[in-house]
């Protein structure tokens, strides 16, 4: 008997991906990008009190780290130019591919470091948390795979 096929956003989960779930990731993928890019600039002009922030420039420079450190894999100490860290983010960003944005996006939204998007990712098997527009009917709870351990992250 053949398993039944899962349908999300109207389109049919495959194995391997079919062109229409690339074209849906590729979608996403874009609207995650422009949104991190623009939360890396916006912590940089907070880190470099170009623009007034909630918890300061200390609050704007913590961000700028934890967003670049996402997605550059590297953690920036005190040593480094924060404008260094901020282009080296955008550029560790534009070049990360879809499967490592879906897992971090959904840790930095759970974060609250980025807003949600319009949908998730399709076809990834795992995520901390939803990332997507909060749906009627959404209860607040996270995926019933976060257990709560942050150190996959550190």
């Amino acid at each position: 008997m053949k398993k039944k096929s899962e349908i999300k956003y109207g389109i049919e989960i495959t194995k391997p991906h079919s062109k229409e779930m690339y074209n849906h990731n590729n979608k996403i993928a874009e609207e995650m990008r422009t949104n991190v890019a623009h939360e890396i600039y916006d912590a940089y002009r907070k880190a470099i009190g170009e623009v007034a922030a909630s918890g300061g420039m200390d609050k704007g420079e913590k961000d700028l780290r934890s967003l670049v450190e996402a997605f550059s894999g590297y953690h920036y100490g005190e040593g480094y130019e924060l404008l260094d860290v901020r282009d080296q983010g955008i550029a560790a960003l534009n070049s990360c591919a879809n499967w490592q944005l879906h897992e971090e996006y959904s840790y930095l939204c759970f974060k609250s470091l980025v807003p949600r998007t319009s949908k998730m990712m399709v076809g990834f098997d795992w995520e901390k948390h939803d990332y997507s527009e909060i749906e009627e009917g959404y209860d607040g709870a996270l995926n019933e795979n976060f257990d709560g351990r942050e150190e996959y992250y550190k």
